[in-house]
């Protein structure tokens, strides 16, 4: 048997990219799936491929900049599944543009979607974990995260948070709580199309088309750390390209 047969696994950001190949994975190994999009119409559809498939799972809308919503999605967890096992926080922004550009919204954006939509997440989840005695939080964070580049200052700094947070959540945990980030490089999804600087997203949309990864291989390692031992706690994979620097 897998170690993630049958366990409630609830995903933020599942309408696409990284969150939907993770969803997919972890149901063909018999995860019961919540998942949580600002995109109801893509949840519509992932669940009923789920289904299709034999899997079970679930979908609530999920705006991750409000804690209701983070509640919301562990709440019904709770309701149709009677507990919560791991939650994984994948939805993120990346409106990618050098200092200069002065797109202040879009620094707030990534700032309340990457770092505040972690701290709903970990919100909701932290007291029904310790309720629980048991639980398991995995984080997307980013290579960003160990590197930064021209034109990603606010994004790299809102990635830096998140390893900063999950850091101090994985000691504050104890030995009855797992925490896991994953940082990805390079990888074959719309990322690229958040850019609103036409050569910034002309950049990143060449290298994705030379060198990325399928968002599946992002989806291994979340499935990897998952099915380790309640006494294993992987805490870092850093997933790239091999082609990447």
């Amino acid at each position: 048997m897998s170690g993630i047969d049958g366990k409630v696994v609830a995903i933020t950001g599942a309408g696409s990219g990284i969150g939907e190949a993770t969803a997919l994975l972890l149901a063909e190994r018999g995860a019961r799936l919540v998942l949580g999009a600002r995109r109801s119409e893509r949840l519509v559809d992932l669940v009923a491929r789920i289904e299709k498939a034999g899997g079970t799972a679930v979908q609530i809308r999920t705006d991750v900049t409000r804690r209701d919503d983070l509640h919301a999605l562990v709440a019904l967890a709770g309701r149709r599944f009677g507990r919560l096992d791991v939650l994984v926080s994948n939805a993120g922004a990346g409106t990618i543009s050098p200092l200069d550009d002065l797109r202040v919204d879009e620094w707030d954006r990534m700032v309340d979607v990457n770092v505040k939509g972690v701290l709903h997440g970990i919100g909701a989840a932290l007291p029904v974990f310790r309720a629980q005695g048991t639980g398991h939080f995995i984080t997307t964070a980013s290579t960003a995260a160990f590197r930064i580049m021209p034109a990603m200052a606010v994004y790299a700094g809102t990635k830096f948070a998140v390893r900063a947070i999950c850091e101090g959540l994985r000691q504050e945990a104890g030995d009855s709580l797992r925490v896991t980030t994953v940082s990805p490089g390079a990888v074959a999804t719309d990322f690229a199309e958040a850019s609103t600087n036409q050569q910034v997203r002309a950049r990143i949309t060449e290298m994705r088309d030379r060198i990325a990864i399928p968002p599946e291989a992002i989806a291994r390692a979340v499935a990897f750390a998952i099915e380790q031992p309640p006494a294993v706690d992987v805490n870092e994979i850093v997933v790239r390209p091999t082609a990447q620097n």
